[in-house]
């Protein structure tokens, strides 16, 4: 059996035809449990973006940059609460799908009155 060497253009477009998991996530402070509520069609995207903003101290939620900056990185999790089971059913909407699972998280959680978000709109691209 031959063992082949992908090209970078086979690579890519098999990272593009992969199937990105959709769903809820949060940033949680383990200090004092408040949390950024997030939803996204692709949750990498969004995690790994908010842990480099953190990072490098440009996030654009400034209470949240606060308290990374003075309790430190292992105060933090970063954490996928839900993912939107994908269904073969021709009728199946991936955004009606993951905006019922948005209104179920923020109801449960309560971000904006007990966490980082300033409003309801959780979603990312």
């Amino acid at each position: 059996m031959e063992n082949k060497i992908k090209t970078r253009k086979e690579l890519n477009r098999e990272y593009k035809e992969r199937v990105k998991a959709a769903g809820v996530y949060q940033v949680r402070n383990l200090a004092n449990g408040k949390m950024l509520l997030g939803s996204s069609l692709n949750l990498e995207g969004p995690l790994n973006r908010h842990k480099f903003m953190l990072k490098i101290g440009s996030h654009t939620n400034k209470v949240l940059q606060q308290d990374w900056n003075e309790l430190g990185p292992e105060k933090f999790t970063f954490e996928i609460l839900e993912e939107v089971n994908m269904k073969n059913d021709p009728n199946f909407n991936l955004n009606d799908e993951l905006t019922l699972l948005e209104m179920i998280w923020l109801e449960k959680l309560q971000p904006v009155e007990k966490g980082y978000n300033a409003n309801a709109r959780i979603r990312e691209a």
